[in-house]
C-alpha cells in the first residue's frame, strides 16, 4: 500500500460525505498509474446517521466505531494501528481536498526530502480566506491570550501574531520550517510513527499535534508548512469568551489549559525554536 488516509470523525456526517466524495476522487487518480490508497475512518460515539452513510455511500472504506467519545488521539491511533501504507494522511472529516494534485505534490516533497518527517497544506475557510494551521509553540501567555479577552489587548495581539507565524514573509508562497502543524491535515511515513509513536493518548483533545511535532524534531526530522497545496477546512469559532470569568469556565478552554498543562509538565518551559 502506498499510503493510508486517516479521516477523523466526530458527528458530523454532511461533512464526513464530502470530505469523502473528495478522497475518493483523489483516490481514483491517485490509483490511475497502478499506485494503491486506503481511506480508514475512524469515528468516535459513533451515530446511527454516520452508520448509515457508510454502509450506503461508503462500503469499501475501511469504518472503526467506537461506542464513547475517546478523543482525538486516541481515535487516530486506532486506525494507525491498522493502516499499511508507506504514507500516512491524517486529517479530520472536515476537510476538503478540492485538487487531487495538490497531495500528491506533498508526497512526492515528502518523498524527496528524506530529512523531513511531516509536512502540512496551506488551509483556506470555505469563503476562502487564509486560516492559520503553522505554528510556533505555545507558551502560558500563548494560552492567556488565545483563550481570553486578553487576546484583543495590545499585548495580546503581540503574542498571537507571533504565535501564528505573522511576522514571516512570504510565509504563504514557499515551504517553511515551522514548530508544528494542525493535525486536521498532516502528511507523514509509517517508518516515523513506528519509530517515534503515534499520538499521545493522554490529551483528550488539543496539543497532540503539538507534541507529535515537537517529537519529530527532537528525533532530527523537519515539520515542514508547504504552501504549494492547499485545502479547505471547517474550523469552528474560538472559544474566547468576551468575559474572563466565563472563558475560564468554557467548556473547550478548559480543556484546553488542561492539554497545555499535561504538555508544558512533559516538555518543560524551555523556549526550544525548530522552525522559523
Amino acid at each position: 500500500m502506498d499510503i493510508s488516509v486517516v479521516v477523523n470523525h466526530y458527528k458530523s456526517s454532511e461533512m464526513l460525505k464530502l470530505s469523502l466524495g473528495h478522497l475518493k476522487i483523489w483516490q481514483k487518480e491517485f490509483e490511475k498509474d497502478g499506485k494503491k490508497a486506503e481511506i480508514i475512518v475512524t469515528d468516535s460515539q459513533t451515530t446511527f446517521e454516520t452508520k448509515l452513510l457508510m454502509q450506503d455511500k461508503f462500503q469499501d472504506i475501511h469504518f472503526i466505531e467506537e461506542k464513547n467519545n475517546i478523543g482525538f488521539g486516541k481515535s487516530i491511533n486506532n486506525a494507525l494501528k491498522k493502516v499499511t501504507g508507506k504514507f500516512i494522511f491524517i486529517v479530520n472529516a472536515d476537510l476538503i481536498i478540492p485538487k487531487p494534485e495538490d497531495l500528491n505534490k506533498m508526497i512526492e516533497y515528502l518523498e524527496g526530502n528524506k530529512d523531513v518527517g511531516i509536512v502540512g497544506p496551506s488551509l483556506k475557510n470555505f469563503d476562502e480566506t487564509h486560516q492559520s494551521s503553522a505554528f510556533r509553540y505555545y507558551t502560558p501567555a500563548t494560552m492567556v491570550a488565545r483563550r481570553t479577552p486578553l487576546g484583543k489587548t495590545k499585548w495580546g495581539k503581540a503574542i498571537l501574531n507571533n504565535f501564528m507565524l505573522n511576522d514571516v514573509k512570504n510565509l504563504l508562497h514557499k515551504p517553511h520550517e515551522v514548530d508544528w502543524i494542525m493535525g486536521s491535515a498532516l502528511l507523514t511515513k509509517k517508518e516515523h510513527l513506528d519509530k517515534l509513536g503515534f499520538f499521545d493518548e493522554r490529551y483528550f483533545m488539543y496539543m497532540e499535534d503539538v507534541d507529535l511535532c515537537r517529537r519529530f524534531w527532537e528525533s532530527g526530522l523537519k515539520v515542514i508548512y508547504y504552501p504549494y497545496a492547499t485545502m479547505y477546512h471547517f474550523h469552528g469559532a474560538a472559544s474566547r469568551s468576551r468575559n474572563i470569568f466565563k472563558a475560564l469556565f468554557n467548556k473547550y478552554t478548559r480543556v484546553h489549559m488542561a492539554s497545555a498543562w499535561k504538555f508544558f509538565r512533559k516538555h518543560g518551559l524551555k523556549k526550544v525554536r525548530h522552525g522559523i
